[in-house]
């Protein structure tokens, strides 16, 4: 039988993450494909970088966590195709989480309103959400 947590468990697993990685954590949507894990060097071309809002996920409830704010770069970094993200602690260098990032609708980890990033141009996270195994 697999291990079973209960909604309070898995709330506080979710709640602690966003404590880890702490209040300043930074978004760097990325051209490519997701590195092997979160140890291995950052590939790709940093398309948009995303100072995320102090509280930048919302509270757990039903052992889901979602995007808190305004999560919206206004000055895309350089011209790409977004691949993939990275959650950066506020250092900006020590990687916490990553994963794949699709348009909206599209099913990928993350999604933003456009994945054909133009230097310059705003992007925005349409949604992200985590969600804690084992229920």
């Amino acid at each position: 039988m697999a291990l079973q947590y209960s909604v309070t468990v898995r709330n506080a697993q979710l709640d602690a993450f966003e404590t880890a990685i702490g209040a300043s954590a930074v978004l760097k949507i990325r051209s490519g494909t997701v590195p092997a894990n979160c140890a291995t060097a950052d590939s790709g071309t940093v398309l948009a970088t995303l100072n995320l809002p102090s509280d930048w996920m919302a509270a757990a409830s039903a052992g889901s966590k979602a995007k808190s704010g305004t999560w919206e770069d206004t000055a895309a970094d350089a011209t790409g195709t977004a691949g993939h993200f990275r959650v950066y602690a506020s250092d900006g260098t020590t990687v916490h989480m990553q994963g794949t990032i699709t348009a909206t609708g599209g099913g990928g980890d993350m999604t933003v309103d456009n994945t054909s990033i133009a230097s310059g141009q705003t992007v925005t996270v349409t949604d992200f959400t985590i969600s804690a195994g084992n229920a």
